[in-house]
């Protein structure tokens, strides 16, 4: 590290931001073809690094030669290689004039005042990946089909947009989240970015600059580090003109208490996500699948994610509700042990679990484990600190709404859901298709009725953050409040303004028995299909898609 990346050396910074002036005036007037060529340029750089930054991530997390060590290249170089990919589609059609070619309907119910676009799948690629994965975006009372193209891409139909400087703070658990919040900052409000790296991730500043070089070389990214001095430094500083904190909710109070020029400030700051099982009749396959897609939910990443399960919703009359916890249970006991890399984790996790009862742990033995817990929390308890507080570490509580049928327990489930648990930010739903064909419309009800800015039916809402065309962040009320769970969103690569929320669609169970999707933590290959999807994204062939497809299959 230089000068400039030293704990506490904040005068070097003052040059970078007046290079980045310089940089923000010259990208606002930079042809679309010139910005497509240095996101592929980006594209190239990111690849020839991604090998050793999924390696140097694991090594930081304990990972290492485990198959887990794949987690990092999915949501480290991957994420950030799909993202520009996206980017670049979407420069492209605005470019040669096309329409964004999306396509819309009017949300169930609710005709003439809502419409939902599709923005997932986006071609052949993404279906092949994804088998049977939609997601669509809920956009704002107000924007129709007739008017919806003026919400795309909105920054490039100014006549001659200001140049923006933006202080984005970055957070220190998943990789990839501070380039990607680079991205969508530059290329979709068309702003230059200095990036504060979190000090948990320092070990990664070469990797990093290297990755995003082409836009560092020509002066619209620049890279800072240090500790929360710096940036305290960087969001009071005069030549910024607006801040995007990934982070705490305490982190964004801080910021916002210090911000005397009112300048804007977006945020993602994480919530308690819930998950909410509807009662159905699940074959003893179907109960393993969800089990394990709810464990791997909550323990992706050690639980150190703002979207981990945190609060399982459960039918109390459900008659298979024991045999599903007792699969839960399998898995979680089948989960490897991790480090608890995240600072101050095994504390809280601590003070969370004492004197409590009923306590069900596994594995986490050792000074820097955590133990992997289920826990029964009750929903009418009003002190219940996991509804008021995100745990990041494996915990997780479940909780059993007293209900006589399918329409009345998701009513009895949005309500908890919205009014109990903090934050606004990602939530989960799992229906059988018989449930679902006869409950539709109290489903359509209350996926409406969740006020989170993205939602899975029959998959982890988390998969939302890897898809760059969702645009991420809290639920997007009508007005300009900012939520528990932060204000704005990022990745959004299909560029829409006026969104309200992201649902994401699976097939309960997939169509192929043995397939297991990558991400789930018991899958022996993940670190293999992490390094061919990161070459997959510059790379592509038929011979690495079927490699892909049997890994995936074989795992």
């Amino acid at each position: 590290m230089d000068g400039r990346h030293q704990p506490g050396v904040t005068a070097p910074l003052d040059g970078d931001l007046v290079e980045l002036r310089g940089g923000a005036t010259r990208w606002a007037s930079l042809p679309i073809v010139r910005k497509i060529d240095l996101l592929a340029a980006c594209q190239a750089s990111t690849s020839a690094v991604a090998e050793r930054w999924a390696g140097l991530a694991a090594a930081a997390k304990g990972t290492a030669g485990a198959s887990l060590a794949g987690e990092e290249a999915f949501t480290g170089p991957w994420a950030v290689l799909n993202a520009l990919g996206a980017f670049i589609a979407s420069l492209r059609r605005i470019e040669r004039g096309e329409p964004a070619g999306l396509v819309s309907r009017a949300v169930e119910g609710r005709p003439g005042t809502q419409i939902a676009v599709e923005v997932f799948p986006a071609g052949l690629r993404d279906r092949l990946l994804q088998l049977g994965l939609r997601g669509e975006v809920w956009m704002q009372p107000g924007v129709t089909a007739e008017n919806l193209d003026a919400s795309i891409a909105v920054w490039y139909r100014q006549g001659k947009p200001a140049p923006r400087v933006v202080a984005v703070l970055g957070a220190g658990n998943v990789t990839s989240i501070g380039l990607l919040d680079v991205l969508y900052k530059l290329v979709a409000e068309g702003a230059a970015c200095m990036l504060k790296v979190h000090p948990l991730l320092d070990y990664l500043a070469s990797i990093f600059e290297a990755a995003l070089g082409p836009l560092v070389r020509e002066g619209y990214v620049r890279f800072a580090y240090g500790d929360a001095g710096v940036g305290r430094y960087l969001c009071t500083h005069p030549l910024v003109d607006a801040i995007h904190v990934t982070g705490s909710e305490a982190t964004y109070c801080a910021i916002v208490a210090e911000n005397a020029a009112g300048k804007p400030v977006t945020s993602e700051l994480g919530n308690v996500s819930p998950a909410i099982v509807l009662p159905g009749e699940w074959s003893g396959r179907a109960l393993r699948f969800h089990a394990e897609q709810l464990a791997s939910a909550k323990l992706h990443n050690d639980g150190f994610n703002c979207i981990a399960l945190q609060v399982l919703v459960l039918p109390a009359r459900w008659r298979q509700r024991e045999a599903f916890i007792a699969e839960l249970r399998r898995a979680f006991a089948a989960a490897a042990d991790r480090v608890a890399y995240y600072p101050a984790s095994r504390e809280r996790c601590a003070a969370l679990l004492a004197q409590r009862a009923g306590v069900v742990s596994f594995g986490g033995d050792g000074d820097e484990r955590i133990a992997r817990t289920i826990l029964f929390a009750d929903p009418n308890d009003g002190e219940e600190p996991l509804f008021s507080r995100e745990v990041f570490g494996p915990l997780l509580a479940i909780v059993s709404l007293e209900a006589g049928g399918v329409e009345s327990y998701l009513r009895a489930a949005v309500k908890f859901c919205n009014e109990r648990l903090r934050g606004d930010l990602a939530a989960t739903l799992i229906v059988d298709p018989q449930t679902q064909r006869s409950n539709a419309r109290a489903i359509e009800d209350a996926l409406a009725a969740l006020r989170y800015g993205c939602l899975g039916v029959n998959i982890w809402s988390g998969v939302g953050f890897a898809l760059a065309a969702v645009p991420w962040g809290a639920y997007r009320a009508q007005g300009d409040a900012t939520s528990p769970s932060g204000h704005g969103v990022v990745h959004n690569s299909r560029l829409l303004s006026h969104t309200q929320k992201a649902v994401l669609r699976a097939p309960f169970l997939p169509a192929l028995s043995a397939l297991r999707p990558p991400w789930f933590v018991a899958h022996r290959n993940q670190a293999r299909i992490g390094s061919e999807l990161c070459a997959l994204e510059t790379r592509p062939s038929p011979l690495r898609f079927a490699k892909i497809a049997w890994l995936t299959l074989t795992g």
